[in-house]
């Protein structure tokens, strides 16, 4: 049988004299723009990069272990810094190149790894080998060898936030082509699946990595035992969450790898994963912190988030050009708004990648990631919007590269993609009636103290946990970043970012409202247990009425005494344990399985006092988030309760409709066990 013949610039010594002759002319294209460094011909310039490329060979390992500590800290600017050492050493090696300074060598270093990517990729040189492989095998070196096997093993990717309607439209207009090439070639399969009521992280992560997501009645709760509030984003409260969810039978137990999570599925490998921020027995590979030492890794990163910031300016001011509607203001744009996107889009989603990359090389059974990028930038700029489906596209793109490496992988690999919940868009509450949820419940019980958390800061989470998790595991590393947070620290934390502080009922409050998406819910703080209907139309009466007469409210939930968990409208009532309707149905926009959910639901031990769900406009698919959102998630009404599942071909559904996030995990568990029994 003949064998395909390698393109001549995938062979490795025609891809060192590409990329060796790209460095001299890029020398020279950097010597009429950078001040202070001069190259007067090609000569000089050849010489120069081959001195350069010496240098990086024989002196990196070295200085690598020098700057590790500081690589986290400064997100690989020491990494920069220590190469521009290496070019100004190069100027005094090499005859009429001249360097002038440490701040040129920096801006040539700068320059050099900039215009090598923008050739590299023109050229096609940039694959995977190029970029990942050298670093990552090394790193895979260090571990035991893994043994070739036959049986295959799973990469579970899920993008946060992406309903299936909205990836659908993706691919049409060809913002996810790696995906639609595997629809089209018939290697995978897409299906839509149903989340629970809470439409968000925590409830779905906990169910589709455990099986179990009981009483987490969204992102943020109130525990009246502890009388707590109960965050999503907080670790030490994500971690007692999956001890009380886990049966130690997590999807990732056998040999697994948790990268990005909120939760860990009981894997044994993990990274930057909230609930085993401080768990010691778990092996924490702090290797791919060395991705930031890598100077072409470095810059790579650094343009990326540099034209990133850039891009999220330009859309910003593009759409209030256009007076794009609904849009979020400068408050929620700005300040450090941008710097959090870059964080989500480009160095999570880089970190994820290069660890994958890696497990697959180690031959690991089972790998889960969380990619968060499109998440936070559809809540910022629409669930549709170009920002976010630009996203996706990036995305993508690296669900390409993931495909290639694991060609090189020891063990065959099925990729599965899914979304953990999507969001629904439109106005907020606060937009569309001038107050917001605490404020209308504040004027609808004006002689009590009502306190509002109407913002739940998922994305500043996914910082504090990565800041955290190398303050835990990496000592070099953890003490530089130890001393620059201690300000933020917060019983032992670091909290980034604002309203990332402990939160705590006020003195005074008699009521706390909390937001998630365009679900509220709302607790009497004075109360040991949960509140009957009949006890809040005496304390508080005109409330309910209130509420369920407000135009922006879908629906209320409550418990009676004599009667059970009763969902309350405009003009109706649904009885939900006599399964019995009064009037007009509340939930008849909600979908078929909306009794279902809110029936469990209301079974919750930490369930609040009132459920309150905004109303969804089914014409225009739109939801009033009671978080400063357009796109959000966290309740019922529209594409938020509709994510999706793309799984491989060969692999068979035990139901066609998987509804809720443990039908999920006892799906992939299936899979797991059918391919291990092959």
């Amino acid at each position: 049988m003949s064998q395909t013949r390698r393109p001549l610039l995938k062979r490795p010594g025609i891809r060192i004299l590409a990329i060796w002759i790209i460095e001299a002319v890029a020398l020279l294209i950097l010597t009429n723009i950078v001040p202070g460094l001069s190259v007067p011909s090609l000569n000089t310039a050849l010489i120069a990069a081959a001195t350069i490329g010496l240098l990086n060979a024989l002196l990196w390992p070295l200085l690598s272990l020098v700057i590790l500590p500081f690589a986290v800290l400064t997100l690989g600017l020491a990494a920069l810094v220590m190469n521009g050492v290496i070019i100004l050493l190069a100027g005094d090696l090499v005859p009429d190149f001249d360097v002038a300074n440490l701040w040129t060598a920096i801006l040539t270093s700068f320059g050099l790894t900039a215009i090598n990517a923008i050739f590299s990729a023109l050229l096609t040189i940039d694959d995977d080998n190029s970029y990942y492989r050298n670093v990552v095998r090394r790193r895979v070196k260090r571990m035991a060898r893994a043994e070739k096997s036959d049986v295959p093993g799973f990469i579970f990717l899920e993008i946060d936030g992406l309903a299936r309607p909205v990836l659908e439209k993706a691919m049409a207009d060809g913002h996810a082509p790696t995906l639609k090439r595997w629809l089209d070639s018939d290697t995978h399969k897409l299906v839509e699946w149903e989340t629970d009521l809470s439409s968000q992280t925590s409830a779905s992560q906990a169910g589709i990595l455990h099986g179990n997501n009981d009483n987490i009645p969204a992102f943020r709760w109130y525990d009246r035992q502890r009388k707590a509030i109960i965050s999503s984003s907080n670790p030490n409260e994500v971690a007692r969450l999956e001890k009380t969810h886990s049966d130690g039978n997590g999807l990732l137990v056998d040999n697994g790898a948790s990268r990005g999570n909120l939760l860990s599925g009981d894997a044994p490998i993990v990274s930057v994963t909230a609930s085993t921020m401080k768990d010691l027995s778990r092996l924490h590979l702090t290797d791919f912190y060395a991705y930031f030492v890598n100077p072409y890794n470095l810059t790579r990163t650094m343009l990326l988030m540099i034209w990133d910031i850039i891009l999220e300016k330009r859309q910003f001011r593009m759409a209030r050009k256009n007076n794009v509607y609904p849009i979020l203001d400068k408050h929620h744009r700005g300040g450090k708004y941008p710097l959090l996107r870059v964080f989500t889009t480009i160095i999570m989603r880089e970190l994820n990648v290069y660890t994958l990359i890696g497990d697959m090389y180690s031959g690991v059974s089972s790998a889960y990631a969380t990619f968060v990028g499109y998440d936070e930038v559809a809540h910022h700029s629409g669930v549709e919007s170009i920002d976010a489906l630009d996203t996706l596209r990036k995305l993508d793109e690296q669900f390409a590269r993931l495909e290639s490496a694991a060609r090189q992988a020891p063990r065959p690999y099925h990729f599965v993609v899914l979304s953990d919940h999507g969001q629904s868009g439109g106005a907020t509450f606060k937009q569309r009636y001038g107050q917001d949820l605490q404020e209308l419940l504040q004027q609808l019980a004006s002689e009590f103290r009502i306190q509002g958390i109407m913002s739940t800061y998922e994305g500043w989470g996914h910082v504090n946990v990565f800041v955290n998790d190398a303050i835990q595991h990496d000592q070099r590393t953890g003490g530089a970043l130890k001393r620059v947070t201690r300000g933020s620290t917060v019983d032992g934390e670091v909290r980034l970012g604002p309203g990332e502080r402990q939160e705590e009922v006020e003195a005074g409050a008699s009521m706390v409202v909390l937001a998630s998406g365009n679900l509220g819910l709302v607790y009497s703080t004075r109360l040991a247990e949960r509140a009957t209907v009949e006890l809040i139309e005496t304390i508080y009466p005109g409330l309910l009425q209130g509420l369920t007469a407000h135009e922006g409210i879908g629906w209320v939930m409550v418990n009676s005494t004599s009667q059970g968990g009763v969902v309350i409208g405009q003009n109706g009532r649904y009885f939900l344990d006599e399964d019995q309707v009064e009037g007009e149905n509340p939930l008849a926009d909600f979908g078929p399985n909306a009794a279902h959910h809110l029936r469990r639901y209301n079974s919750f031990v930490d369930a609040p006092d009132i459920y309150v769900n905004s109303f969804y406009d089914r014409e225009r698919n739109e939801v009033a988030a009671f978080e400063e959102l357009i796109g959000c998630h966290g309740g019922m009404g529209g594409y938020q309760t509709r994510p999706f599942l793309l799984y491989p071909a060969g692999l068979t559904l035990s139901s066609e409709r998987l509804v809720g996030a443990a039908a999920v995990y006892r799906q992939f568990k299936q899979w797991l066990d059918q391919v291990q029994a092959a």
